[in-house]
């Protein structure tokens, strides 16, 4: 079966997992831009703790119908992602639903495949759950290390890859072909009872052929995690969460300047106080043109992508996880946020929200 070919009568569901930074939406973007260009309808379905969410507004940028789940992962709001689902299905007639839960969440085949196989078998199928890995974290934690997290953020990241029906190894480009040989091969003695596969959502290798497995491949959900609900909800209750939405006014503006002063001022932030990061992403919209900022770890993991060009008006979208509490993470980004602004413009803040996830508490655990 090719990309083309996936059976009209059902919507094929493709539920893509992982640790936060580990590439997610970059890669559900590829493969969205790719099945529409083959004339498919596609429909892409977010999730986070809260609202205003940066992977939204980047996915929306490209055109992409986009359903979110804000407030609770996926699991605790099991009628909420469903009717996602069905939004995508009755407002799209989506062929394909791509759907990226919450990046500290797991234990998603008892909580959310098993749930969906039982009771919504009829309309969807659901495909073998895709854990994506980014490779240095996944080398330490193949190698016996907690991936620059603290020990129970570690763990949920571990019950992610040991739960997986497959693995997926991402950001490829930054590794030579022998350090990923090596890496998969460790990585499968580590995981022996899941398929190990790679991609890079950056230079497009590996893409076509994870999605050929993922919509073909029968299995799913066949892994039970063993999981202890108390670290797991210490692993989460470590990280606080900041979304906020800024608008800011200026004339002829260098907003791409304004961003890489914010991110760089977050970066030394984060690095003076030897913070953790579970990911920091920001997105300055300018109109249709817009920029990105992201750390996915210490200060070498900065990023940008895009232009947001110049003008009088900008739009400023934060999401952090951070290891650390969810004032504090408050009190650093204001700060950064004041110096990097300096007078030069006046701002206005549209949505400001800073929390502490609560302890998972599924829908449905279906063992």
């Amino acid at each position: 079966m090719r990309m083309h070919e996936i059976n009209m009568k059902q919507t094929r569901l493709i539920i893509v997992g992982g640790f936060l930074g580990a590439g997610k939406t970059t890669l559900i973007w590829e493969v969205a831009r790719r099945l529409m260009a083959k004339g498919m309808r596609v429909g892409l379905i977010t999730n986070d703790q809260a609202p205003e969410l940066v992977d939204s507004q980047l996915l929306r940028h490209a055109d992409l119908k986009v359903a979110e789940v804000a407030g609770s992962c996926f699991c605790c709001n099991f009628d909420g992602f469903i009717s996602a689902i069905k939004s995508l299905q009755n407002n799209v007639d989506a062929d394909v639903i791509l759907a990226e839960p919450v990046g500290s969440c797991a234990d998603l085949t008892a909580t959310i495949i098993r749930p969906l196989k039982r009771y919504h078998n009829t309309d969807t199928i659901v495909s073998p759950l895709t854990v994506l890995s980014d490779p240095a974290r996944l080398k330490s934690i193949v190698y016996g290390g907690n991936a620059g997290l603290h020990e129970d953020a570690a763990y949920i990241y571990r019950k992610q890859l040991e739960e997986s029906d497959l693995i997926l190894i991402t950001k490829t480009d930054t590794l030579s072909d022998e350090e990923l040989d090596k890496l998969k091969k460790d990585a499968h003695a580590c995981f022996p009872h899941t398929k190990i596969m790679s991609a890079s959502a950056q230079n497009g290798t590996g893409v076509a052929e994870w999605f050929e497995d993922v919509a073909n491949r029968q299995g799913e959900g066949t892994r039970i995690l063993d999981i202890d609900y108390d670290k797991y909800a210490h692993g989460e209750a470590v990280l606080g969460w900041l979304n906020g939405t800024v608008a800011l006014t200026g004339k002829d503006a260098d907003w791409d300047a304004l961003l890489r002063d914010i991110m760089n001022g977050i970066a030394e932030a984060v690095r003076k106080e030897k913070l953790r990061v579970g990911h920091i992403k920001v997105i300055a919209e300018n109109g249709k043109q817009y920029a990105v900022g992201n750390i996915t770890g210490d200060v070498s993991t900065l990023q940008f992508r895009g232009s947001a060009g110049t003008g009088d008006n900008m739009k400023l979208i934060i999401n952090a996880r951070v290891e650390t509490t969810p004032e504090h993470l408050d009190a650093l980004v204001k700060d950064v946020l004041v110096n990097a602004i300096n007078g030069r413009y006046d701002d206005e803040i549209l949505a400001w929200r800073y929390l502490m996830p609560g302890r998972p508490n599924p829908t449905h655990r279906i063992i």
